[in-house]
C-alpha cells in the first residue's frame, strides 16, 4: 500500500449531520436494544486523506470507507479541504458483534472494487435523501444499505480477523443465504438445513456457535425481522398477525407474540402503531 503523504491531523467536514455525532442513522435500533452497539462508516467524498494503522499510512481515494466502531475514525489524517460523510449502523440490523470490528483497530473498504463499490455507490444515494425519507421505518433504500455494509463488513473481518477463517465463513454465508431463501417453510430445522449444505448437524451447530449463536436463534431472527417488515406496511392491513406470522414459518401463534416480544418490546398487533409514532417523532425532530 502506498504511503501516506503527512497531513496535520484536522476533523474532516461532515455533511448532513441530521443524527447523533453528525452521523446519517441509516436504521434505527429495535426497542430495547443498546443506543451505543453500533457501526460507524466514514465516505471519503474529497480532499486530501490518510489513515495509519499498525505504523503504515494508506492515501484514502474518493469513494472509500473507514468502518469502526466511533463516529470519529481512529488514525485519520485530514486536511481543511477534507469532506466525508459519516453513517451510524445498529449492530443488530448487520449481524455483526461491535468487538469482532473493535479488535481490528478498525476496516477499509476501497470504493473502487468489489462490494465495496456497491456499499459506496448505495451509502452516497442514501446521503442524497432529505432526512424525512432517511429515517422512514419502511425505507427500502435504507434496508439495502444495511445488508450490502452488513455483507462488506463480513468480508472484511475474513480477511483480516483470524477468528473467521475464510471456509467456514463462506459455508457459513451459504447457510444463511439457505435460510433466507425458505424462511417461510415450517420444515426449515437444523437437520434439513444440514442436510441442503451436506455437512453434519454437529459442525452446522458449531460454526453457529463459533459465531455466537445458535441456528434456532438465527432462524427465529430472520423470521422475525421479516414479520416486522411486513406489519410495518401498509398494505398489511388486509392481513392479520397470525397470518403475517403463518406466512413466515410460525406455527404458533402464541410462540410467535411471545418471540416478537422479547425481541422488539412490544406485542406484533402494536407494532404497526408504535412505528407510526416513532416515524412521526423522528420527522418532528
Amino acid at each position: 500500500m502506498p504511503e501516506a503523504a503527512p497531513h496535520q491531523p484536522h476533523q474532516a467536514a461532515l455533511t448532513a449531520p441530521d443524527g447523533g455525532a453528525g452521523c446519517i442513522d441509516v436504521l434505527a435500533p429495535p426497542p430495547g436494544a443498546d443506543p451505543e452497539d453500533c457501526l460507524y462508516v466514514a465516505l471519503h467524498l474529497q480532499g486530501a486523506a490518510s489513515v495509519c494503522r499498525d505504523g503504515a499510512g494508506t492515501v484514502l481515494e474518493p469513494g472509500d470507507l473507514l468502518i469502526g466502531t466511533t463516529p470519529h475514525p481512529a488514525g485519520l489524517l485530514a486536511d481543511a479541504g477534507c469532506r466525508m460523510v459519516h453513517f451510524r449502523v445498529p449492530c443488530f440490523h448487520l449481524g455483526v458483534r461491535h468487538g469482532d470490528v473493535r479488535r481490528t483497530g478498525g476496516l477499509l473498504a476501497r470504493g473502487d472494487e468489489g462490494i465495496g463499490s456497491l456499499a459506496s455507490q448505495f451509502l452516497r444515494t442514501l446521503a442524497a435523501q432529505p432526512p424525512i425519507h432517511r429515517t422512514r421505518p419502511g425505507n427500502h433504500l435504507a434496508r439495502s444499505v444495511s445488508d450490502i455494509v452488513a455483507v462488506l463488513v463480513a468480508e472484511l473481518l475474513e480477511q483480516v480477523d483470524p477468528e473467521h477463517p475464510t471456509a467456514a465463513a463462506g459455508i457459513l454465508a451459504r447457510i444463511r443465504d439457505h435460510i433466507e431463501e425458505n424462511l417461510a417453510d415450517p420444515e426449515l430445522s437444523p437437520a434439513s438445513i444440514a442436510r441442503s449444505q451436506h455437512i453434519s448437524v454437529r459442525y452446522l451447530h458449531k460454526l453457529f456457535q463459533q459465531d455466537g449463536t445458535t441456528v434456532g436463534q438465527w432462524v427465529r431472527g430472520r423470521r422475525l425481522e421479516a414479520c416486522r417488515r411486513d406489519l410495518e406496511r401498509p398494505t398489511r392491513r388486509q392481513s392479520s398477525v397470525a397470518a403475517v406470522a403463518h406466512r413466515w414459518g410460525f406455527v404458533s401463534h402464541s410462540h410467535f407474540s411471545r418471540a416478537f416480544r422479547e425481541a422488539y418490546g412490544v406485542p406484533p398487533r402494536e407494532w404497526p402503531t408504535y412505528a407510526a409514532h416513532a416515524d412521526a417523532r423522528q420527522r418532528a425532530s
